[in-house]
C-alpha cells in the first residue's frame, strides 16, 4: 500500500524538483496542454533568447500555449535540474534550475504557488551559452604563449595591430557597433569573447570622453554593485557612487584590457542596407579619411536617451546670452555670479543647478511638470539593498544572480512589487517631501505610485535620485519657477503667465528623443519609421502609450529592419542584456537558424 505524502510535509526541494520533473516530461512528450496545466491561471513566462530567439514574455496559460506551440519542437528542451536548494517564503517556492536546448545551455528561475498543486506563477528561462561555441574562459582560456621556435613569430600586440589595420581594407566586421559608450563596449567585449568579428566606432577622441565632457559634478546615482561591466568588476575599493572622470578612465581601461576593436575619432555619416546581399554599407570619417565598411549587422549603441530634445522657443534667436542642452553643459566654472535659468526638473536639471549654485551662480529652475524624487540613501537601502549592495554580496547574491532575479519579475506585475517599497520611502522621508511641497515643488510617485524603476522603464524620464541638490530647492537657495516657457527676450526667459526670469545662460534640461531618431539621421526616416519607437513598455501611462508590449520596445532584440539592433540603457542593462544580444549575433554568425518568436510590432514611430 502506497502512503501519500501530505502536501504540507513536502520540502521546498520536493516541490521544485517535482514541478521541474513534470515540466520536463510534458515537454519531452510534446504534451503542450499538460505543460500549460503546470502554470497558474495568472502566470508569466519570460524568455531571454533560449526558446524564442527574442526577449519575450508570455502571459497566462494562453500565452504559454502559444509560445510552446511555436517553439517546442525546434527548441527540444531537456535536462532540467535544480541548480541550488529551493526555498519557500509566504507560500511561494522559488527555485533556480539549469536546462539544455537543441543549441545551448540555459539557466532559469521559477516561482511556484499552490493552485491545487504546485503551479508556476513566474518562470524565467535564459540562454547562457551556445553549445560548441562557448567562451574561452576558465578551463577553455587561450594559452597566450606560443612555445617552440617560429622565425615568423609575431607578438600579441603586433597581431592586435594587424587586426585593427585590416578593418575596411582586407577585412570587414560582421557587426558594426555605432557608439563607444558603456553599451557599445559591453557588447564589444561580449562579441570579442565569442569570436564574432566586431568593430566599435565612436566620434570622441578617447573611450570615456562622453563622460569627461560632461559637467564636473556628474557622478553615477546608482551604486557600484549595480554598475559592473561584463567580465571585469570594479575593484572593491571603488567609490559607491563613481565620479564621471573615474568612470571615463575605467571605460578607457576596460576597452584596452578587454581588447575591444575600437575606432575613436570616427563618425558614421551614412548607412544603407542591401536586402539582396543582407549587408550594410556604412560610410565613416576617420582621421580625415573616408572609409566604407560592409558589416552584416548594424548595432546602434548611441544611448537609450536618443537625440537631445532642444526646444526652439520664439526669441531664441535674439537672446544675447548662451543657450545649451544639458548634454552640452560644460560645468559651472564660467558662470560664477551669472544668472542661469535651467529649464527642467529631473536628474540633469538638479545636478546642474546644484553645481552652478556651489560655484556662485544665481540659479532658477523651471519646473514644467511634476517630478518623482527619491532620496539616494532610501533607494540604496529599500529599493536596491536586497540585490545590489555589500550585504547582498555577503549573502551570496552575485551581480549575475541579482540580474536574473530582477529580470525574472514580469513587467506586467513589477509595479506591484515596487509600490510598497516606495510607500516605505515616502514614509521614511516624509519631512523632506513636505519641505519640497512647501517650497512649491510638484511631486509625484508615478501614475500608479510605483516610483523610480517603473518611470525609468516606461519613459526614461521624470525623476531625480536626490544626492543633495533637492535640498537647495527646499531651502530656496535655488529659485523655483513653474510653468511653460512662452518666449525668450534679449536677456530673459518669459513664462506663459508673464513671469520674466533674467538670464545670462539658459540650460535646456529637456531630455531626449527615441533612439530611432539616430537611425533617421544615419540611414533615413523610412527605416526609422519601419523600426518605430525605442524604449517603453506600452503601459498606457504618461509618455508610455499603449498597447501593452510586455518588453522594452526594440531593445536588445530583433527589429522590423533586418540586421538592425539597439543596445543601450544604464550600466546594469548594458551589462546584462549585452549577453543576450551577443548570443543572438553569435548564432547568426555561425549559421544557426534563429526563427524569431513574436517579432517586435510597431505601434509608435517616435
Amino acid at each position: 500500500m502506497t502512503t501519500t505524502v501530505q502536501r504540507e510535509e513536502l520540502t521546498a526541494d520536493d516541490i521544485a524538483t517535482g514541478w521541474l520533473s513534470a515540466f520536463a516530461a510534458t515537454l519531452r512528450d510534446r504534451d503542450i496542454e499538460a505543460a500549460v496545466d503546470l502554470f497558474a491561471a495568472t502566470s508569466f513566462w519570460r524568455d531571454l533568447v533560449s526558446f524564442t530567439w527574442n526577449l519575450a514574455t508570455a502571459e497566462n496559460r494562453d500565452g504559454v500555449r502559444d509560445l510552446l506551440t511555436e517553439t517546442l519542437d525546434r527548441v527540444d528542451p531537456s535536462a532540467f535540474a535544480l541548480a541550488e536548494p529551493a526555498d519557500t517564503v509566504d507560500g511561494v517556492t522559488t527555485a533556480w534550475f539549469t536546462f539544455t536546448t537543441s543549441v545551448g545551455r540555459g539557466k532559469g528561475l521559477v516561482r511556484l504557488i499552490d493552485e491545487d498543486g504546485p503551479r508556476a506563477w513566474t518562470l524565467l528561462t535564459s540562454l547562457q551559452e551556445i553549445t560548441g561555441h562557448e567562451e574561452p574562459r576558465g578551463t577553455r582560456r587561450v594559452k597566450g604563449a606560443e612555445h617552440g621556435v617560429d622565425p615568423e613569430r609575431k607578438s600579441w600586440s603586433e597581431k592586435r595591430a594587424e587586426e585593427d589595420a585590416a578593418w575596411g581594407e582586407t577585412a570587414q566586421p560582421y557587426t558594426l557597433i555605432v557608439g563607444g559608450g558603456q553599451g557599445g563596449i559591453a557588447l564589444g567585449a561580449r562579441l570579442r569573447q565569442l569570436g564574432v568579428p566586431a568593430l566599435v566606432i565612436d566620434r570622441w577622441e578617447r573611450p570615456g570622453d562622453q563622460w569627461r565632457s560632461r559637467y564636473k559634478s556628474l557622478c553615477l546615482h546608482d551604486p557600484v554593485w549595480y554598475d559592473h561591466l561584463p567580465y571585469l568588476k570594479f575593484p572593491d575599493n571603488w567609490p559607491v557612487f563613481a565620479p564621471k572622470d573615474k568612470i571615463a578612465d575605467w571605460l578607457e581601461f576596460y576597452t584596452r584590457v578587454m581588447e575591444i576593436p575600437y575606432w575613436s575619432s570616427t563618425t558614421a555619416t551614412s548607412a544603407s542596407f542591401d536586402e539582396s546581399t543582407g549587408q550594410w554599407t556604412v560610410t565613416v570619417e576617420r582621421d580625415g579619411r573616408t572609409i566604407t565598411l560592409n558589416p552584416t549587422h548594424l548595432v546602434m549603441a548611441t544611448g537609450m536617451s536618443g537625440k537631445p530634445n532642444i526646444p526652439s522657443f520664439p526669441g531664441s534667436d535674439v537672446f544675447r546670452g548662451e543657450q545649451q542642452h544639458s548634454s552640452q553643459h560644460p560645468g559651472p566654472d564660467a558662470y560664477a555670479d551669472k544668472k542661469v535659468v535651467v529649464i527642467g526638473s529631473n536628474n540633469s536639471a538638479f545636478d546642474i543647478c546644484g553645481a552652478l549654485y556651489e560655484n556662485g551662480a544665481e540659479v532658477t529652475m523651471v519646473q514644467r511638470s511634476s517630478t518623482h524624487i527619491v532620496k539616494s540613501d532610501s533607494l540604496m537601502e529599500i529599493g536596491l539593498g536586497d540585490l545590489y549592495s555589500e550585504t547582498a554580496v555577503a549573502n551570496g547574491v552575485t551581480t549575475e544572480k541579482a540580474d536574473l532575479i530582477f529580470a525574472s519579475l514580469p513587467y506586467r506585475i513589477m509595479h506591484e512589487f515596487q509600490i510598497p517599497l516606495y510607500a516605505q520611502m515616502r514614509e521614511r522621508d516624509a519631512d523632506f517631501y513636505r519641505r519640497m511641497e512647501d517650497a512649491g515643488f510638484d511631486l509625484d510617485f508615478g501614475d500608479d505610485e510605483s516610483g523610480l524603476f517603473l518611470k525609468y522603464l516606461r519613459r526614461g524620464s521624470g525623476y531625480y535620485i536626490d544626492v543633495g541638490a533637492a535640498e537647495l530647492v527646499a531651502d530656496g537657495k535655488v529659485k523655483l519657477a513653474k510653468g511653460q516657457v512662452d518666449h525668450l527676450t534679449e536677456d530673459a526667459v518669459v513664462l506663459t503667465d508673464g513671469t520674466e526670469l533674467p538670464a545670462d545662460l539658459v540650460v535646456y534640461a529637456t531630455g531626449y528623443g527615441s533612439m530611432n531618431g539616430w537611425v533617421a539621421d544615419l540611414v533615413d526616416q523610412e527605416t526609422a519609421d519601419k523600426v518605430g519607437k525605442c524604449w517603453g513598455l506600452g503601459s498606457d501611462t504618461t509618455k508610455d502609450p499603449g498597447p501593452w508590449e510586455g518588453e522594452q520596445r526594440n531593445m536588445w532584440k530583433p527589429t522590423q529592419q533586418e540586421n538592425l539592433w539597439f543596445q543601450g540603457g544604464n550600466l546594469h542593462q548594458s551589462r546584462h542584456y549585452s549577453l543576450y544580444l551577443a548570443l543572438q549575433l553569435k548564432a547568426r554568425f555561425e549559421g544557426i537558424e534563429t526563427p524569431v518568436y513574436r517579432l517586435q510590432e510597431v505601434h509608435h514611430l517616435a
